[in-house]
């Protein structure tokens, strides 16, 4: 078998699908890392028996926690939004089905984004 006719799409020339390409292969590696890290952390040293809302407040006491979790769900939505588009650009073709699609994409990624953002940025533990 020829390596090179791979199914592998070649990289872009250019423009945005460049970046996208590019983007793709940093944030899947640096997701990678921080997947596992969150993986080793919340399932390796901590049991999950131990996860609650109190040890969800304690860690979310300093800032590197939250913006650990914030790099990591921005790298994964706008990751998996590229993906989508990718998708919905080779399979939708007639271009006002395209739109709307990339159009719902768009806004759901932005809405769940600015939520767990929201979330991550401007939580306030509550004392029992």
């Amino acid at each position: 078998m020829n390596l090179s006719s791979s199914y592998a799409s070649p990289k872009p020339a250019g423009g945005l699908e460049l970046w996208s390409w590019v983007f793709m292969r940093i944030s899947g590696l640096l997701l990678l890392g921080l997947a596992l890290g969150h993986l080793v952390l919340m399932h390796l040293i901590h049991n999950v028996d131990e996860i609650s809302y109190a040890f969800v407040a304690t860690r979310y006491a300093g800032w590197f926690w939250r913006t650990y979790d914030l790099l990591m769900l921005i790298l994964a939505m706008l990751h998996g939004m590229n993906g989508a588009r990718i998708l919905i650009d080779d399979y939708v073709h007639p271009v006002r089905w395209r739109r709307l699609a990339l159009g719902v994409l768009y806004v759901g990624c932005g809405g769940l984004l600015a939520l767990g953002a929201g979330v991550a940025l401007f939580f306030q533990p509550v004392s029992h």
